[in-house]
C-alpha cells in the first residue's frame, strides 16, 4: 500500500521540492509514498485570486477567507482523510501521532498563512488539528514537511532497512543511544570498548543502558509516562553508574 499525502498550500513548490530529495525522494521513487500538493488559490473566485481578507473586530494582518480552502477540500476528488490543520493551537505532534498516521491509506495538511484561519474552516472541514511546538512559524509548510518526514520514516520501506526507525529516539519513549564511527580514537576521545568488542550481547545492553541514562537526565517526563523503570533497567543503571553522562562509560 502506498501512503499518499495531501497538502494545501499557497506555496506549493516549497513542499514539493523538498519532498523531492533525500530520504523522502527516494520512498517516493520505491512507491513507498505519494504527494499531492494542492494550491488552495486555484479555488479563489475573483479576479485578484484572493484568499484573505481584514479580521472582524480589527486587529493586525490578513485571516485566511473560508471558501477557497473548503473548495479545494470539497471538489478534489480522492483527497484523503484526516484533514489536519497545522496550528499552534493544535495537539502537540509526537512519536504517537506520527506512528498513527503511518498507519493510515493517506492523509492531508493544510498550511496556514497570515494571522491563520477562518474559525469556521477549522470547525466544518478540518478533522483535527496539529502543533509542531509552543512556537509560531511565517507558515505552514516547513511544519508539514517536519510532520512528513516523521511520518514516512515509520512506513514499512520508508528508510529502506525498517529496524533504523524502531531503534530511534522515542521508539520505547526513550532517547536514542550515542553513535560512533571511525576513527576508533578521536582528538584524543576514544570509543567505548564495548562497541568494538564484536560481543553483541555486550553491545546491546550498552546502547539500552546509554538510552535509558540519557532520558533520566534529559527527559525525565519518558520515563514517567512508560510508568517507570523495570528492574532489570534499574540495575542497567547502577552497573553504569547513575550520576554518569551517557557515553562517558565504556
Amino acid at each position: 500500500m502506498t501512503l499518499r499525502v495531501d497538502v494545501l498550500s499557497l506555496f506549493p513548490d516549497a513542499v514539493s521540492g523538498y519532498a523531492a530529495t533525500s530520504v523522502l525522494g527516494r520512498a517516493r521513487e520505491r512507491g513507498v509514498w505519494d504527494l499531492v500538493v494542492h494550491d488552495f488559490r486555484d479555488a479563489a473566485q475573483d479576479v485578484h485570486r484572493s484568499v484573505d481578507d481584514t479580521p472582524y473586530g480589527g486587529g493586525a494582518g490578513m485571516v485566511l477567507s473560508p471558501e477557497p480552502i473548503a473548495r479545494t477540500i470539497e471538489e478534489t476528488s480522492g483527497l484523503c482523510h484526516p484533514v489536519i490543520a497545522l496550528t499552534p493551537s493544535g495537539r502537540p505532534f509526537t512519536h504517537e501521532t506520527a506512528q498513527r498516521l503511518s498507519e493510515l491509506e493517506g492523509f492531508t495538511l493544510l498550511c496556514g498563512r497570515y494571522e491563520g484561519f477562518d474559525q469556521r474552516i477549522l470547525e466544518t472541514v478540518v478533522d483535527e488539528e496539529i502543533s509542531l511546538g509552543d512556537f509560531v512559524l511565517a507558515g505552514g509548510e516547513l511544519a508539514a514537511l517536519c510532520v512528513i518526514e516523521a511520518v514516512v520514516r515509520l512506513v514499512p520501506g520508508g528508510l529502506g532497512n525498517d529496524a533504523s526507525s524502531v531503534e530511534e529516539s522515542f521508539g520505547d519513549d526513550l532517547l536514542e543511544y550515542p553513535h560512533y564511527t571511525k576513527p576508533a580514537v578521536w582528538r584524543g576521545r576514544e570509543v567505548p570498548d564495548v562497541l568494538r568488542s564484536g560481543n553483541h550481547g555486550a553491545i546491546a545492553r550498552w546502547r539500552r543502558a546509554q538510552a535509558l541514562a540519557l532520558t533520566v537526565q534529559r527527559r525525565p517526563d519518558l520515563i514517567e509516562r512508560r510508568g517507570g523503570l523495570s528492574g532489570d533497567e534499574r540495575e542497567m543503571l547502577r552497573e553504569l553508574g547513575a550520576l554518569e553522562s551517557p557515553a562517558e562509560n565504556g
